[in-house]
Formats: C-alpha cells, structure tokens, sequence
C-alpha cells in the first residue's frame, strides 16, 4: 500500500483542504469506465484513462506526449508526463478537448501550453469517473499571445486536485473558467504571474456542493509589471452539509503601477447546515494602482422567491432559476459557445437534482407520522 505524503491543513495555504477525502479517494476500489465524450467542436481530441493516453481514441494534431518536468507543488510534482502543445508566432490553433477518465487506479497527467508572440489557442478539459485525479499544468505566454481554457470538474465520486501555473508575458491574455459539479471532492490551486507589461488575466468559475463533499480554490495573482489586469470572480452554492472555500489573493510588486486588480467572491447556502469559506486577499507593494474585493455569503433573497411564486412560478422553480442565475454570472464568460452551453448543462443537471432530492426530504419530512392525537 503505497504512503502518501500530502500537505498538512495546519498550514495556512492548505486550511480548508480536504486530505482525508483525496487520500480515500485514492484507495477507491476499481469502478466501470464510464462513457467520455467530446463536445462538438474541432482541433484535438484526448482522452486519458487513469492518466495513460488512449490512442485509438485520441486525435492529437498538434498537441505531443512525453515528458514534462516536474515542479516543486506538493500534489502537482507527482505529474511527470502528459501533454504539450507549442505554438510558433502568430499561429492559431484548433480547439484543444482533453477528456480525463478515472477509474480508482493511479492518475496523474501533466500538462504544457507554451504560445509563441501573438499566438492563439483554446483548451476544454473534463474530469469523468471515480478515484483521484491529479493534474499539473504550466502556460507560458508570449507577448500578445492569448489562451482561452474551460474545466469541467464533473466526477461522480473521489478527489480532483489541479495545479496551474501561468506566466504571461507583454500584453498577454489568459481567461481561464472552472466549474466543479460532481460528487468528487476538489482542490483548485494557481498561480499567475504578469511578468510583462499590460498583460490581462481572468481566472474563476464556480463550486457546486452537496452532501458532505469538501471543495475549494486558492489561487494567487502576482502583478510584476505596470499597466496589467485581472479578475478573479468565483461564485459558490452549498447544499446540505458540504463546504465550498474560496481564498482569492492579488499581489502587486512595487513598480507595477497602473495596475488593476479585481477579485468578486459570493457565496449561496441552500442550507444553513451547508459552509461557505471566503478569502480575499491584497498585497500591494504600489501607490498608484486600483484594485478592490468583495466577498459575501448569503441564502436566496425570499423577497424575489415570494414574487416569482405569486406570479404562480412553483416554489422549486424558482429557486432553481434564482440559483441558475448566481451561477451563470461566472459561467457566462466563457467565449465558446458550445462550451459555455455544455458548462451551464452541466450546472443545470447539478441544480435539478439537488432540489429535487431537498423536494423529496421535505415531502417525507412533512408526512403524519400516523399516530392519532388519542394514541
């Protein structure tokens, strides 16, 4: 039985996460390999079943297997091969699916996305299946290059873990959107660095939770030039007894002035069983910048549920849309059409089960018991 060595939730970086889950995530018993598929759209297809590479379903075009040095990220050095697409100048590439299958056995896949000045790519991954999956990803961006990336965390059981590290250079672009949906624990951790001049981030997404499922993000954003941007808005729903922590920070070195920083943390508690952890943090080292948070928790406003009902909307329904609506706002920044439409199904499907199964336990709830007052 092999020992892992994991972080301890002593340390500040790692206080919400959840390594009872991962490490039982990693004992899974071996589960059926659910169906993958692809979204309708061109470029690479890639599918990876326990982190190994199934080439008779995979169409690589410009994207490589091999190896990928390992950093020093306590879960992310354990990736040491996967993916690489390179870029030369100005080049625009198809998009790039990456379709991740766990099954309970060993998995970790690592990534790299290098873009030459001015190049283009767009990148989709999906996490199916049951067991821990673990994945390390490194971006580096030319100038003006620009990288558009879209995950979808929808594993019906175990542990997600990913470690990105992004360095942009002169007036690059990285948008980048999470959603995690499924029954799997999750652990979302980056690391941005605008290392030139007018260069513009954007990571977010959205945390779906339900039961006793632990998820969380922690990303950090390091602004070391002038004149840069980013936007970190995460939106979280929590159902049940389930936590969703959000911990979102922005440095800004000493000359990078003109910077403006952006973070938007919200939170939903579908019940005041459920936790919702939120963390926006600033670090700044310069005086001419603007940057700002904000970070609140809270329930569905029963002003606007009392209006939609009189308006004859039935009370699950309208909660279902309100809910929809928080989520979207993350969500709908996705440039991709069909993608944005596969991430907010995937949302859709997340909600509709969850108040369906909270319809059903207040329906049971509500029933007489049978004992008449004289018993």
């Amino acid at each position: 039985m092999t020992v892992l060595d994991l972080p301890s939730t002593r340390e500040e970086a790692w206080r919400w996460a959840d390594m009872g889950a991962l490490a039982a995530a990693a004992a899974l018993a071996p589960v059926a390999r659910p169906e993958a598929q692809f979204l309708d759209l061109p470029g690479a297809r890639l599918l990876f079943v326990d982190g190994v590479l199934d080439e008779d379903a995979s169409d690589l075009h410009r994207v490589t297997i091999g190896d990928i040095a390992a950093g020093d990220h306590p879960l992310g050095r354990r990736a040491t091969r996967g993916w690489t697409l390179r870029l030369d100048a100005q080049a625009v590439a198809d998009p790039v699916q990456v379709v991740h299958v766990a099954t309970g056995a060993e998995n970790h896949v690592a990534a790299a996305i290098e873009l030459a000045d001015e190049a283009s790519a767009r990148v989709v991954e999906t996490f199916v299946g049951a067991g821990w999956s673990n994945r390390a990803t490194r971006v580096r961006l030319g100038r003006s290059g620009r990288l558009m990336r879209a995950v979808r965390m929808t594993q019906g059981a175990g542990f997600v873990s990913t470690r990105d590290e992004i360095e942009l250079g002169e007036g690059a672009s990285c948008v980048a959107t999470v959603l995690a949906a499924g029954g799997q624990g999750v652990r979302i951790d980056a690391a941005l660095t605008l290392a030139g001049e007018g260069g513009y981030a954007e990571y977010g997404g959205a945390l779906l939770t339900r039961d006793t499922v632990k998820q969380e993000c922690a990303v950090r954003v390091r602004h070391a030039e002038p004149n840069g941007q980013s936007h970190q808005l995460w939106r979280a729903v929590a159902a049940d007894r389930s936590q969703a922590s959000l911990a979102a920070a922005v440095e800004v070195a000493r000359h990078a002035q003109k910077t403006d920083g952006e973070q938007s943390l919200r939170g939903l508690l579908l019940d005041r069983t459920a936790t919702v952890n939120l963390k926006p943090e600033l670090e700044i080292f310069a005086d001419d910048v603007k940057c700002a948070h904000g970070a609140t928790v809270g329930e569905l406003d029963a002003r606007a549920l009392f209006y939609m009902q009189s308006r004859g909307i039935p009370a699950a329904r309208a909660k279902a849309l309100l809910t929809r609506a928080f989520v979207a706002d993350a969500l709908e920044r996705i440039g991709e059409e069909v993608v944005r439409d596969a991430f907010l199904a995937d949302a859709d499907a997340w909600l509709e089960q969850s108040l369906s199964q909270r319809e059903r336990e207040g329906t049971r709830s509500a029933k007489p018991s049978g004992k008449g007052e004289g018993a």
